[in-house]
């Protein structure tokens, strides 16, 4: 699995490798025909008439700003994956000063999206990946901006390959997420989606491969660490003759929250996660404070694997608010 993660990274597989270059940390690695540079002369052309097809996204920087350093690569990346349905444009603001003026940029960076020659959006300072990601995916929403070449973008691929996971559709959710990556080989979501389909498969060991295949910075984002997660949870041989044994504690005595929390263990390695939830949850109810909060921790533990958005974490969730809080 971890050479399909190299495949989709080759920038071979990127559209625009000949890209003009120019902004901060520029150049053709994350360049491509829907990003340049532009000024003042060439502002009404490159974005008020550009933006009549498509978003123009207009990054305002400058070469002495930290900043910009950090946030420019990530909008090249951004815009990249979309395959021409957003576009970039980078403005020097120290070589166009009566354009920054004209527009009233008192900082940088400064981003402006621009759709049908008006700005609708915009953001100051360096955004995290996610949330910059989030930002353009609001703006092909609203614009309904395709890719040049006919496809989906690598959001929409995400998309409809989570529903296809969540459906149990797991090997079609691999093949978005490949595709997904191809156009995006560095997306945090893609690859935790592709490790996620994996487990569903059955394949942890090849999960596990390819996540230590991956470098500590992306091993480290949100959803790489709650694939890791679910990796450790599930991580152990069930027995069944053991969890019939710790079922039958339970039954005898409801109060011995050792054997119900281990009982909450097994099932979830077994693939019984619905269970495992409800034990942890009883134990909450009767003993919240069991063990240092053992079940209510293990429970985040879920949430994490799960993700925030599954149907399992948003119930148990909120099940759990209504019993530390009533």
């Amino acid at each position: 699995m971890s050479s399909l993660i190299g495949q989709a990274n080759q920038p071979a597989n990127q559209p625009g490798a000949d890209a003009a270059q120019g902004g901060p940390a520029g150049g053709a690695a994350g360049a491509s025909a829907a990003i340049k540079d532009s000024d003042l002369q060439n502002f009404a052309k490159d974005v008020i008439e550009a933006s009549m097809e498509r978003p123009v996204l207009v990054d305002f920087w400058a070469t002495w700003c930290g900043p910009c350093k950090t946030l420019t690569p990530l909008l090249e990346k951004a815009v990249t994956a979309t395959r021409g349905a957003v576009r970039l444009v980078k403005i020097d603001i120290d070589k166009n000063q009566t354009l920054a003026q004209q527009l009233r940029i008192q900082s940088v960076p400064t981003v402006y999206a621009f759709y049908q020659g008006q700005p609708v959006d915009g953001f100051q300072g360096a955004l995290p990946e996610s949330q910059l990601t989030s930002f353009i995916d609001r703006l092909i929403e609203m614009s309904g901006a395709q890719p040049e070449d006919g496809g989906q973008t690598a959001s929409e691929l995400i998309k409809a390959a989570d529903v296809k996971l969540a459906e149990g559709a797991a090997e079609e959710a691999e093949a978005l997420y490949l595709q997904a990556l191809q156009s995006d080989g560095d997306n945090a979501a893609a690859i935790a989606g592709m490790l996620r389909a994996r487990i569903q498969l059955g394949d942890q060991e090849a999960a596990r491969e390819m996540l230590d295949s991956l470098d500590d910075e992306m091993r480290a984002k949100p959803e790489l660490a709650a694939v890791a997660t679910a990796l450790e949870l599930g991580g152990h041989a069930v027995d069944s003759e053991e969890i019939a044994s710790l079922q039958a504690k339970v039954e005898q005595d409801p109060k011995d929250h050792e054997a119900r929390f281990q009982l909450a263990q097994a099932l979830y390695a077994g693939g019984r996660q619905e269970e495992a939830g409800e034990h942890l949850l009883e134990i909450v109810r009767r003993k919240r404070d069991w063990n240092d909060e053992a079940a209510r921790k293990e429970l985040v533990k879920y949430f994490d694997a799960w993700g925030p958005t599954s149907e399992l974490t948003l119930d148990f969730r909120r099940r759990l608010s209504s019993i530390l809080f009533a």
